[in-house]
């Protein structure tokens, strides 16, 4: 893995510390993290000194998430995680926007740090190959290249490349029963593969590798850095892409996009959505309303009017990954003073 450069933007609004000045950075490495349970409270203090938000998954092969906060406190993350010796230099991409895209700090411990649960899938033995996004166009554009979306079927449902193939997954678990049904090596010969950031197709390009299929390529850095370098006149773009973070989608700008999001079932949804009867906000939307139970839909209304009091009260509705650090941090800072006075005593007498 290199090391990404952050540039310039070409369509995309730059950083502004006065407007733009809240930065995203999306990164991951595959990599041997064999100590990895052992730095989560570590990352997590990290995080918490440079009031950085967002969510970390580190597991035995690798780091994986997007963070957001200022400039500095991302710049303290990022140093920090380098000095890491199982993690080093990591690719990364940046956005900016003029408003915390997260509620809540999180590292998790994971079996893997994007899903696909298929056993001794090893992206640093065997992946596709890279394309860069000035290169892309020509490749998708090649009659004989099947072009497929590795992502879930409501990202791909508001925003893709044209001729993309959809495979119509619920999650990214399925994909490989979707290679084993609607996929043949003999039959395609050149498979082209992208997702949001880059991640997903590290492991999809190893599979298909695995499974026979020789002449494997995805785009290199994602959706998410070809929106950034190649100029909306030029694009094969179409939509907006998903985000998992409060902006819920951003345009070929790197922008806050059209959709909100559902909090009961986290879909995003159109402003036509929320004119619906089934919409009510927090609770339910036309996606769900048929799905979600009575006391699912008790929960979602109290988690909103939680919610809604932190927001009154001017507080972050924070989760409980923080919740159980500020707690030992407290603890730790009583039990420091308990030991000062008693030494303090224990010298006076």
């Amino acid at each position: 893995m290199q090391n990404s450069t952050v540039t310039d933007n070409k369509s995309a609004p730059a950083y502004d510390s006065v407007t733009n000045n809240i930065v995203v950075a999306a990164l991951y490495k595959f990599t041997r993290f064999a100590d990895f349970e052992q730095y989560r409270e570590p990352i997590l203090n990290n995080m918490l000194d440079n009031d950085v938000k967002g969510t970390l998954l580190i597991a035995n092969e690798g780091i994986n998430g997007t963070i957001s906060g200022t400039r500095q406190g991302i710049d303290n993350v990022l140093e920090y995680l380098r000095s890491i010796e199982a993690i080093g230099s990591f690719t990364f991409k940046e956005s900016y926007t003029d408003a915390q895209p997260f509620y809540r700090t999180k590292v998790k411990l994971k079996k893997e740090i994007v899903t696909m649960g298929v056993e001794n899938i090893d992206p640093l033995q065997s992946v596709g190959r890279y394309v860069k996004p000035s290169e892309w166009n020509a490749l998708i554009s090649d009659p004989d290249v099947i072009l497929i979306d590795t992502r879930n079927d409501y990202e791909v449902k508001i925003g893709t490349f044209q001729n993309a193939v959809n495979p119509n997954t619920e999650t990214f678990r399925e994909f490989p029963e979707y290679v084993a049904k609607e996929m043949d090596p003999a039959k395609h010969k050149k498979v082209a593969m992208f997702c949001t950031g880059g991640i997903r197709c590290e492991k999809s390009t190893a599979y298909m590798r695995e499974q026979g299929f020789e002449e494997v390529y995805h785009l290199e850095g994602g959706i998410l850095k070809y929106l950034e370098e190649i100029p909306a006149s030029d694009s094969m773009w179409q939509g907006d892409c998903f985000v998992f973070d409060n902006r819920v989608s951003v345009n070929h700008n790197l922008e806050k996009g059209s959709y909100e999001q559902c909090f009961a079932c986290r879909m995003p949804i159109t402003v036509d959505d929320m004119q619906s009867l089934a919409y009510i906000k927090g609770e339910s939307c036309p996606h769900c309303i048929d799905k979600a139970t009575d006391e699912q839909k008790a929960r979602f209304r109290e988690r909103e009017h939680q919610m809604q009091l932190a927001k009154k009260r001017g507080e972050a509705h924070i989760g409980s990954d923080v919740i159980d650090v500020i707690e030992k941090r407290k603890a730790a800072k009583i039990e420091v003073r308990r030991q000062a006075e008693e030494a303090n005593k224990a010298n006076a007498e």
